[in-house]
């Protein structure tokens, strides 16, 4: 009986983990490096959450139509060790972002840094291993 329970909790870890590993995507899969982009505009949510923090960014295009974009981040931990708080950044503040785009052209963005507008303070978004894979993907 006791090897039984075992099992049954032993398989349950695993089918929660493999949910886990799945929702990490890699990031060519879902970001362009060929196309960087740069968006000003004001934080209307943030989301500090594993395994990637990300914040939302309502941006007035060409037309005037406020547009959404989404910026993910690295997760909260790389965040701290490059000076982030949770009070780094604020709804409501105006920020400049610099990032690379989605592949499906959405108004999403893989955020490289962050300009606080109210403090002209430059935060980075990135780990060192995310970004050697981004200059490793570029360089060929």
């Amino acid at each position: 009986m006791t090897t039984r329970i075992a099992a049954l909790a032993l398989g349950a870890a695993a089918a929660a983990m493999a949910g886990v590993a799945g929702a990490h995507h890699a990031f060519t899969a879902q970001y362009d490096s060929e196309q960087p982009v740069a968006v000003t505009g004001v934080v209307v949510k943030i989301e500090w959450l594993n395994p990637h923090a990300y914040f939302f960014v309502d941006v007035e295009d060409d037309s005037g139509d406020v547009v959404t974009w989404a910026a993910e981040m690295g997760s909260p931990v790389v965040l701290m060790r490059q000076g982030w708080s949770r009070d780094s950044m604020r709804i409501g503040d105006e920020v400049a972002v610099e990032g690379i785009r989605a592949r499906d052209g959405s108004h999403a963005l893989n955020a490289r840094s962050v300009v606080l507008t109210r403090t002209g303070q430059q935060l980075f978004t990135r780990s060192a291993a995310e970004q050697r894979s981004l200059d490793g993907e570029s360089a060929r």
